[in-house]
């Protein structure tokens, strides 16, 4: 078994355990149990960075064995540049949530720990996953442990959220899998995607091809106007839930685009670029308005998180070294901020049980060290240089002007729109006299809390500070990328 395998079976292991001998009597050692699943989990996916050949374009840490003998699909898995962010992203972030999860859950721990933990395995397996049906397995079983654990710890309209997000991101995969089984025929019966790069395919068939992909990816990213589903889901969601569908599940699309539209269909995705970006500057701009007036705390950084995905898909279509690779580093940056900012907003509700941005104010009065935490992402959610959220926004803006002075432009205004509702959602909870007793009886942050903050501030502001280590993993794997459409254009 290799390094890969390890990182994928690893904590679906633990969560299996965890489901077949967990007691709620037990909660305790649950938990404990569930924390070593992680960890050990986050271990086995270093090896993977400090073993990572940089400057080499090639799939690394392969394993490749029969699956299905008779239909020639393989259990063949693989990363390069492109996926191994993310893949120790999903390893560090269910370290994360299961820390913050700790206390908020007292009844059925056992199966929301183990929920987390298969997940974490089956996101890992999709950013490794090398066979088409592979990726698609491991794809569409994501959303099994998701939709339990909204629909069984999610608030008071669980079931309705729930459904709605297997209901959105299930329709979209099913033209994928038509898709799948069509390039699969072209390939001579193969599911391999590096032979799939090498396709003869026409011009229709890539753009039908294309809008199929476009289905199942969009609706995951999410882009406008396939993006209602996320706010309703994020309200619902338990605080864990939330951390994970922002940080790590909404890559899930975005890293579809890489593996399959661009390098597949690179015609299609040239010719249709324009309503991409389009739909980007609608996210980043539209959606940042309507992030503005919300009153729930989640549903506004459930806006802010769409307008952010906004730029990711806007660098991979202006087609530019520093337009994809500033995308993926939004990517990585976005996990760890919407994580930390879904989480502050955890730590106020497991103390007011409320969202109600008008149920709070003057939050430093009680809680100094919380509130200064708050701020730092709030800062980082704005794109304030010298955090996370700066540099991946930077990048795509930049190439998007060197593409388009317009398009970068109209890029840069989200911004100031992001400033504006990050700020004002942060004046009226954390300053000012305290809004009511409740605030005024608010105890600070414990040392689990205090443990899971830091972890996130560290990395929004290491990867802020120092993007390097980030950018050179990528820089071969995105230019190869790159030259791969560049050669189909010139074609």
């Amino acid at each position: 078994m290799g390094l890969l395998s390890l990182a994928i079976w690893t904590p679906i292991f633990f969560g299996v355990v965890l489901l077949a001998f967990g007691r709620d009597d037990q909660a305790q050692m649950v938990r404990w149990i569930a924390l070593i699943g992680a960890l050990v989990g986050l271990a086995v996916t270093v090896p993977l960075y400090t073993g990572f050949e940089v400057g080499s374009a090639a799939m690394q840490f392969v394993e490749k064995s029969a699956w299905i003998a008779r239909f020639n699909i393989h259990y063949h898995l693989g990363v390069d540049g492109i996926s191994l962010w993310l893949v120790l992203l999903t390893a560090f972030i269910t370290v994360i949530v299961v820390i913050a999860s700790w206390e908020s859950i007292t009844t059925r721990v056992n199966q929301y720990m183990g929920a987390f933990l298969i997940l974490s395995g089956l996101m890992i397996g999709v950013f490794s996953a090398l066979d088409a049906m592979l990726f698609y397995v491991f794809f569409e079983a994501t959303l099994i442990p998701m939709y339990l654990i909204i629909g069984i710890w999610g608030g008071p309209n669980k079931i309705y959220a729930a459904f709605k997000f297997f209901l959105y991101t299930l329709l979209g995969s099913l033209l994928m899998l038509v898709a799948l089984i069509y390039l699969y025929t072209q390939a001579g019966g193969s599911f391999d995607l590096a032979t799939w790069h090498k396709l003869p395919l026409g011009g229709t068939a890539q753009t039908l091809l294309f809008f199929a992909f476009f289905a199942a990816f969009a609706v995951k990213v999410p882009m406008w106007p396939v993006h209602t589903w996320l706010p309703d889901v994020h309200v619902e969601a338990p605080t864990g839930g939330s951390a994970v569908l922002a940080a790590i599940m909404l890559k899930l699309g975005a890293y579809g685009f890489l593996r399959f539209s661009l390098p597949i269909l690179p015609d299609a995705s040239q010719e249709w670029a324009w309503l991409m970006i389009t739909l980007s500057l609608v996210a980043v701009i539209y959606v940042g308005l309507v992030a503005m007036v919300q009153q729930d705390m989640k549903k506004l950084v459930a806006y802010s998180s769409v307008a952010h995905m906004g730029f990711v898909t806007l660098g991979f279509f202006v087609f530019s070294d520093l337009g994809v690779s500033g995308a993926i580093v939004q990517m990585i940056a976005h996990g760890f901020v919407s994580a930390a900012m879904f989480l502050s907003i955890g730590v106020l509700y497991d103390r007011v049980h409320s969202r109600e941005i008008a149920d709070y104010g003057g939050v430093v009065n009680t809680m100094p060290n919380f509130t200064a935490f708050a701020l730092l992402f709030v800062m980082a959610n704005c794109g304030l240089p010298g955090t996370a959220g700066f540099v991946g926004e930077w990048m795509v803006i930049l190439a998007a002007v060197k593409a388009n002075f317009w398009i970068g432009a109209a890029a840069a205004s989200a911004l100031i729109f992001g400033a504006a509702y990050s700020l004002w959602m942060f004046k009226r909870v954390y300053l000012g006299a305290p809004g009511n007793a409740n605030v005024k009886a608010l105890l600070d942050l414990n040392a689990r809390e205090f443990l899971v903050m830091s972890l996130l501030a560290i990395m929004v502001l290491y990867m802020g500070i120092h993007p390097k280590p980030f950018t050179d993993v990528m820089d071969a794997s995105v230019a190869e990328l790159l030259r791969h459409v560049a050669i189909s254009k010139l074609n």
